[in-house]
């Protein structure tokens, strides 16, 4: 699931569960679907951490004068 799919149902989640009006076990599944949702935004978050800490400690990127990789 994309990074983007998981952040906007996590946003659906959190409306219906912020109306109310639910039953405790349709609550505790939709909190529980949010808990899974909100794991998968974190591991792209980290990805995207690594992936941006990876281009940054390049050796020569910034030190050389060439082009910034961005």
């Amino acid at each position: 699931m994309s990074y983007e799919r998981a952040r906007d149902e996590l946003t659906e989640v959190v409306k219906r569960l912020e109306t109310g009006g639910l039953t405790l076990e349709e609550s505790l599944n939709l909190w529980e679907r949010g808990e899974r949702l909100a794991a998968i935004c974190e591991e792209w978050l980290e990805g995207a951490r690594a992936r941006l800490a990876a281009a940054m400690a390049r050796p020569g990127d910034a030190e050389d004068g060439g082009p910034a990789p961005f």
